[in-house]
């Protein structure tokens, strides 16, 4: 590592982290409400939730309540304990503290900035500015809040930056390979563990393992360090989704009722053939609109006659035999995609003197720009998406491999995560595509950074050729005779 490139890294990190902390500090600070769902969380550290709306406002301090139990996995929860050890340490009486929080994941926000920085083939201006399109990224209003908050959004978006980092820096040779290996990993785990929806970037990290090649390695050397991140990294994750509810499997028939009630059956379309294709009978009429809590359809004895339907594969069979119903679906999930920000979550604390669900637009850059185009949906989507794909197929066509492996790292989760999500989850659409969202921006920016032209190779200096000597024939040596 040369003494240069170092001083610059540092620099990239003491200048991210202290525009990331004024951005979540000043001038009060800012964080993102809880939905409902932040108990599964709080269980696991004794912490209390508030009596108040939730959602209103953000609640910066939660003190010790009763124990609970909760299957719920999400390395949010790493994070938060995290929080909660710091925060003890420095006087603070709660059980968590997010503005503890989300000033750690500022300083590991600001770490995956400089290592992708680092790790980037590019002049020192071009740099800064893959420094600045990173941070407009983290710091956007739609994604930043999450990082001081009891969701677990804020965890899959830091895993994600991590990992991107990490396995940009393993291209490179020499030590910072090693550190981007272990950057990979901690990245990895966070990432991939954060929620059940990113468990889809278990192929997608195995494949981009697969294509890191550092320049100059082959065999062994090639593969031992992938091979190494690879089994941390799986053995890891088995580890944690053995120890609670591996994909959030007890939420499965929710999911499918929302699917059903809020999104195929809205009450908008001709609700009479709908039902009738899904198997239900026209009773089913009353459970439109209303969540599966509300409702609690599991009290009606209607419902418990025609449950089985209520399934993935009856959703699945619906979905192949009404292609148009399904790319209207699609559209609407494109529409939250880009509406950014889920419209009941405040950012504020209930002392700041702002009415409640009042949200901060400190960074709208990516969030405004898409939510200006949220009505065109997969109008704007889907050629955001090729132009990236184009983008990452044109690194790997000018050996610049890296780029175009967290390209597609980024963009393959990101389409699928879409798919999974308007398809398969029906509610909270907003909040569920920030997961679509956050890893296409991210992937944009890798995109646009591959476009950037290289620093040339030093080129040595040639050395000046010695004059000859003229050597006149009275000091020339006489030529001796080969025989004697």
């Amino acid at each position: 590592m040369r003494s240069r490139e170092l001083r610059f890294g540092l620099g990239v990190f003491v200048l991210s982290l202290g525009v990331l902390l004024v951005r979540f500090l000043v001038p009060r600070p800012v964080g993102m409400a809880d939905n409902g769902d932040g108990w599964r969380l709080l269980c696991d550290l004794g912490g209390r939730h508030p009596e108040l709306k939730s959602e209103y406002y953000v609640h910066f301090s939660y003190g010790p309540g009763a124990a609970c139990k909760s299957d719920y996995i999400s390395s949010q929860a790493w994070l938060d304990w995290l929080a909660s050890k710091a925060g003890t340490l420095l006087g603070s009486s709660a059980q968590l503290n997010l503005l503890v929080l989300g000033a750690i994941t500022c300083v590991l926000v600001a770490v995956g900035v400089t290592a992708a920085v680092l790790a980037l083939d590019l002049s020192v201006r071009n740099r800064v500015i893959a420094a600045v399109l990173l941070l407009l990224v983290m710091a956007d209003s739609a994604f930043f809040g999450y990082f001081a908050s009891v969701l677990s959004e804020g965890a899959g978006f830091l895993g994600m930056l991590l990992t991107a980092g990490g396995l940009l820096l393993m291209h490179r040779t020499g030590a910072w390979r090693y550190w981007g290996a272990a950057l990979t990993v901690v990245g990895a785990l966070i990432g991939l563990n954060a929620k059940s929806q990113t468990l889809l970037l278990i192929p997608l990290f195995l494949l981009a393992l697969v294509l890191v090649r550092p320049l100059g390695k082959r065999g062994w050397a090639r593969w031992a360090l992938p091979l190494g991140v690879l089994v941390l990294v799986g053995a890891g994750t088995a580890v944690v989704q053995s120890q609670g509810d591996p994909a959030n499997a007890e939420y499965r028939e929710a999911n499918m009722f929302h699917v059903v009630f809020d999104s195929i059956v809205d009450g908008k379309h001709d609700t009479d053939a709908d039902l009738a294709a899904l198997g239900l009978p026209p009773s089913a009429k009353k459970f439109i609109g209303k969540g599966w809590w509300e409702a609690r359809p599991w009290t009606d004895a209607d419902y418990n006659a025609y449950s089985d339907q209520i399934s993935r594969r009856n959703v699945v069979r619906y979905y192949a035999g009404h292609p148009k119903r399904t790319l209207q679906i699609l559209q609407q999930g494109a529409v939250d995609t880009l509406t950014a920000r889920p419209p009941r979550l405040g950012s504020f604390s209930e002392t700041s003197g702002l009415p409640p669900m009042a949200q901060e637009f400190r960074v709208p850059v990516f969030s405004g720009l898409s939510a200006l185009v949220a009505p065109l949906g997969l109008v704007v989507l889907v050629p955001v998406w090729l132009l990236t794909a184009w983008a990452g197929v044109r690194a790997f066509r000018r050996r610049a491999r890296e780029y175009g492996i967290v390209v597609f790292f980024l963009l393959l989760f990101a389409v699928g995560q879409f798919g999974l999500s308007a398809l398969g989850e029906g509610v909270e659409g907003v909040k569920h595509q920030l997961l679509t969202l956050f890893p296409t921006c991210l992937a944009f920016v890798f995109a646009a950074l591959s476009l950037l032209p290289r620093p040339a190779p030093p080129v040595e200096d040639d050395v000046e050729a010695e004059p000859v000597t003229e050597v006149f024939d009275a000091f020339r040596e006489p030529e001796r005779s080969a025989f004697r």
